[in-house]
C-alpha cells in the first residue's frame, strides 16, 4: 500500500499501553548451580541489544527490546530471531528447513500443528511472549519431531500485588488491535489473564505462469492466471493461568486457553491457456467467496514437587486441546472460452482435532552431574468431513459425490527418555536416548482405504562443550530426529483448490529421518558475544511436493518422499555495543542444500548456495529517544522440482519517553514493500513461475503507559528444561 497522504492519515494511531514496570525487567533467576555440577556456564548479553542466553543445547532470545514484537504478530517477532525464517504466508523454517516443531512453555500445542500453523503465527500477538528459545539440535529430552524446535516462553505476572495492561491500536489498511491483561502476585499465588482482539485486512495480488509439455503431441502448452483477493481476518483469544505454592516444596499450576478466528476472502481470477500455435484454447473469469471459522480450547494442569536435594524436582502435567474448523467456498465461473453455461459450486470442509498430552519429568542432581528421565503420552484424533455441490444457479445446487471426502487419522505416541549431564575436566557432556513408539491408524472412508503403522524408534543425542578459557568455549552435538506427516499429507483424496489445481496426500508417505551434526565456537567479551556454528544435516525420505500436469490445464500437487537431501551451513552471530548509546545484533548464514535425482521430474542432482541474514541496530539518541532499525533476508530455498526466490524486508521503530511512565511509539513494517512469495518449478515437462504479494507495509503510531507494583516472587519453579542453567 503506497504511503499516500490518505494512507498516512488512516494509519495515525493512538494506542494506550499499560504494563507493569516490573514486567519490563527480567525476574531474578534461580541460584546458580554449584561449580561441581557443571563447568560450562551460560552467556548473557544485556543492554539495549536483545539479551542472548546460551546453554549447552539451546539459545534464548528476549523479545522485550524488539519494537516490532511489541506491536506485531508472533511471525513478526520470529523474523528478527537468528536461525529463523518466516515467509509471507507464515511458513516457518529453521536454517532453511521447514517442519519446525513449535512449543509453548515447553509443551506441544494443537494450534501450531498442520496446515493452519502459519495462519496462527500471523494472527497471535507477539506481546504475549517473553523470550524465544531456539533449539537447532535438540537433546533426547525433547520429542524427536521436526527439523528443530522453537519454544515460545510466555510472559508471567511480575511485581507484588495487582498488575495490568491494555493496548489499543489502529493501523494502516483498516486494521485494529486491542489487547489487555490482568495479574496478581502474592507470596504463594500468581495469577495472569490476558485477552486479544485483532481485525486485519489485506489485499492479495498473485500471478501464475505455466508452460507444460503436452504428453500426447509433445507441444508446449502455456497458461497465465492473474488473481486479486481481498481478505478480512478476525482473531479473538484469551488465556488465564494460575500458580499456587501449596507449601515450599509443591506448586500447582493451571491454565485455560480459548481462541476464535474467522477468515473471509473474495478473490477473482482471470485465466487464459494457449494452444501449441499460440491461439487461445481456454479462458474464464472466476469469482470465489471463501469463509473459514476456527474455535480452539485448551487446558493444562501441572504439579511440581521439590525434594530435599537442591535441584531435585518432579514435574507432572496433563494437557487437553480441541480444535474445530469449518470452511465454505462458493465459486462462480463465467465468460468462458469456449462458451459454456455459467456454473456455480459450493465446497465445504470440516476438521475436528482432539489432542491429549500426559507428561512426567524427574530431575536428580549429583555432586558431579545431573540425571533427567521422563515419560510422555500423546494421543491425537484428527477427522475430516469435506463435501460439495454444483449447479447452474446459486440456489439450485446438487450434491456432488465426487467431492465427498471422509478421512480419519488417529495417532498414539508413547515416549520415554533419559539424559545425563556431567563435567569431565574442561568438557561438559550431555548424552541422551529417547524411545518413541508410534501407533497410527488411517481410514479413508470415501476411497475405501485403510492403513496401520506401528513404529518403534530409538533416537540418541550427544552434546559436548569444551571450555577453552573463561570467555571461550567449543561445542559439538549430534541428534537423530524424525518428521511425521501432517494428516493433510496422508489423505490421498484429491481436493480441488481452484479450477486448475488439485492437491492430494499419500497414505504410503514414509517418516522423514534426519541425522544432524553441529560444531560451534563462542567468545564472550562483555557486553558482547560472538558465535560461529558449522552444521550438516542428512535427510532420508524428506517430504516434498510433486507437481504433475494431468492435461487440459489441470495440475495435481501431491506430497511425496524424496530419497535423500542434504544441507549444510556456516552461521555467524554477533551482538554487542559499538558505543555507549549504540548496540547491534547481527547474524548471517551461508547455506548449502542438495537434492538427489527424483522420480518425479528432476533427473539430476541439484545444489544451491544462498545467504540468510538478520540485522538490528539500536540507538539511544537521548535518554528519552530510542531508534531501532531492523532488516532480514530469506535466501533462495531449493525444492525437489525448483526453488523459492529470496525475499526480505526493512523495519523501523521509534520510541520517545515523555516521562518514566509515558512513551510514544512509531513502528513501520516492511518499509520498502519487498516481502513477497515467489516460487519456480523447472523440470523437462513443466516450467512455472508464481508470485504472491500482500499489504505487508504497516504504519503504527501509539502511546504507552506503565504502572505496577514493586519486587517480585521467587521464580524458581519457572519453565526451565534441559541443558545447563544460564548464569
Amino acid at each position: 500500500m503506497p504511503f499516500t497522504r490518505r494512507a498516512v492519515s488512516a494509519a495515525f494511531t493512538v494506542a494506550l499501553v499499560t504494563s507493569t514496570t516490573a514486567a519490563a525487567q527480567p525476574a531474578a533467576g534461580p541460584p546458580p548451580a554449584p561449580p561441581s555440577t557443571t563447568t560450562v556456564q551460560g552467556v548473557v548479553v544485556t543492554g539495549q541489544a536483545a539479551p542472548i542466553t546460551t546453554s549447552i543445547d539451546r539459545r534464548s532470545y528476549s523479545v522485550a527490546g524488539d519494537l516490532q514484537a511489541q506491536t506485531g504478530s508472533i511471525a513478526d517477532a520470529l523474523r528478527n530471531i537468528p536461525s529463523v525464517q518466516v515467509d509471507l504466508q507464515g511458513n516457518l523454517s529453521l536454517r532453511g528447513q521447514g517442519n519446525v516443531t513449535i512449543l509453548v512453555d515447553g509443551k506441544p500445542s494443537a494450534q501450531f500443528r498442520g496446515a493452519s500453523a502459519g495462519q496462527a503465527l500471523q494472527q497471535i500477538p507477539a506481546d504475549r511472549i517473553e523470550r524465544v528459545e531456539v533449539i537447532t539440535n535438540p537433546s533426547a529430552e525433547f520429542q524427536s519431531e521436526g527439523s528443530g524446535i522453537i519454544n515460545l516462553v510466555m510472559k508471567k505476572a511480575r511485581g507484588a500485588g495487582r498488575t495490568g495492561s491494555a493496548r489499543l491500536e489502529a493501523v494502516s489498511g483498516a486494521r485494529f488491535i486491542a489487547t489487555g491483561s490482568q495479574g496478581y502476585n502474592s507470596g504463594s499465588l500468581s495469577w495472569t489473564t490476558d485477552a486479544q482482539y485483532r481485525h486485519d485486512t489485506q489485499r492479495q495480488v498473485g500471478q501464475d505462469d505455466r508452460a507444460a509439455l503436452d504428453p500426447a503431441g509433445g507441444d508446449i502448452l502455456a497458461s497465465h492466471d492473474a488473481s486479486l483477493g481481498h481478505v478480512e481476518y478476525d482473531y479473538l483469544g484469551a488465556r488465564s493461568a494460575v500458580d499456587f505454592d501449596y507449601d515450599a516444596k509443591n506448586r500447582l499450576s493451571g491454565e485455560v486457553r480459548v481462541l476464535f478466528t474467522s477468515f473471509d476472502l473474495r478473490a477473482t481470477d482471470d485465466f487464459q491457456r494457449t494452444d501449441p500455435t499460440g491461439g487461445l484454447a481456454e479462458a474464464f473469469n472466476r469469482v470465489a467467496l471463501t469463509t473459514a471459522r476456527q474455535a480452539y480450547g485448551g487446558a493444562t494442569g501441572t504439579w511440581r514437587r521439590r525434594f530435599r536435594i537442591d535441584g531435585e524436582e518432579l514435574v507432572v502435567s496433563a494437557n487437553y486441546e480441541q480444535v474445530q474448523r469449518i470452511g465454505y467456498r462458493r465459486e462462480d465461473i463465467a465468460e468462458s472460452t469456449p462458451a459454456l453455461p455459467e456454473s456455480f459450486d459450493r465446497l465445504s470442509s470440516k476438521n475436528a482435532v482432539r489432542q491429549t498430552d500426559l507428561k512426567a519429568d524427574y530431575t536428580l542432581p549429583f555432586s558431579t552431574g545431573k540425571l533427567k528421565v521422563g515419560y510422555a503420552l500423546q494421543i491425537i484424533d484428527n477427522g475430516f468431513n469435506n463435501g460439495g455441490s454444483f449447479g447452474a444457479a446459486p440456489d439450485v445446487l446438487v450434491v456432488a459425490p465426487a467431492f465427498v471426502d471422509l478421512f480419519d487419522d488417529r495417532q498414539v505416541l508413547n515416549q520415554a527418555y533419559v539424559t545425563y549431564e556431567r563435567p569431565l575436566g574442561a568438557v561438559t557432556v550431555l548424552a541422551g536416548l529417547r524411545l518413541e513408539d508410534e501407533s497410527l491408524d488411517l481410514t479413508q472412508t470415501t476411497l475405501g482405504l485403510e492403513r496401520r503403522r506401528d513404529d518403534l524408534r530409538a533416537n540418541p543425542s550427544l552434546h559436548l562443550a569444551y571450555k577453552l578459557t573463561d570467555a571461550q568455549q567449543l561445542t559439538a552435538s549430534y541428534s537423530r530426529r524424525v518428521q511425521r506427516p501432517n494428516p493433510e499429507d496422508l489423505n490421498p483424496f484429491a481436493i480441488q483448490m481452484d479450477p486448475t489445481d488439485l492437491r492430494a496426500g499419500n497414505l504410503d508417505l514414509k517418516l522423514q529421518q534426519t541425522d544432524s551434526f553441529e560444531f560451534g565456537y563462542q567468545l564472550r567479551r562483555s557486553p558482547a558475544v560472538y558465535m560461529a556454528n558449522l552444521y550438516w544435516r542428512r535427510n532420508k525420505d524428506a517430504f516434498t511436493d510433486d507437481v504433475r500436469d494431468l492435461g487440459d490445464g489441470i495440475f495435481l500437487t501431491q506430497r511425496v518422499n524424496a530419497e535423500r537431501t542434504r544441507n549444510a551451513g556456516l552461521e555467524l552471530i554477533a551482538a554487542g555495543r559499538l558505543m555507549p548509546t549504540l548496540t547491534y545484533n547481527l547474524s548471517g548464514d551461508l547455506y548449502w542444500s542438495q537434492f538427489d535425482p527424483t522420480p518425479f521430474g528432476a533427473p539430476r542432482t541439484r545444489t544451491a548456495t544462498t545467504v540468510f541474514g538478520h540485522a538490528t541496530l539500536n540507538w539511544q539518541v537521548t535518554k528519552a529517544d530510542f531508534v531501532q532499525v531492523g532488516a532480514f533476508e530469506n535466501g533462495k530455498r531449493l525444492t525437489a522440482q525448483g526453488f523459492a526466490k529470496p525475499s526480505g524486508a526493512v523495519n523501523l521503530g521509534y520510541r520517545h519517553r515523555i516521562d518514566e511512565r509515558l512513551s510514544v511509539l512509531v513502528v513501520v513494517q516492511d518499509l520498502f514493500k519487498t516481502l513477497h512469495d515467489s516460487q519456480v518449478i523447472e523440470t523437462p515437462a513443466l516450467k512455472t513461475g508464481s508470485r504472491r504479494d500482500t499489504d505487508s507495509r504497516v504504519l503504527l503510531i501509539g502511546i504507552s503507559r506503565s504502572f505496577g507494583g514493586r519486587g517480585g516472587r521467587d521464580p524458581g519453579f519457572e519453565f526451565k528444561q534441559g541443558g545447563t542453567a544460564p548464569q
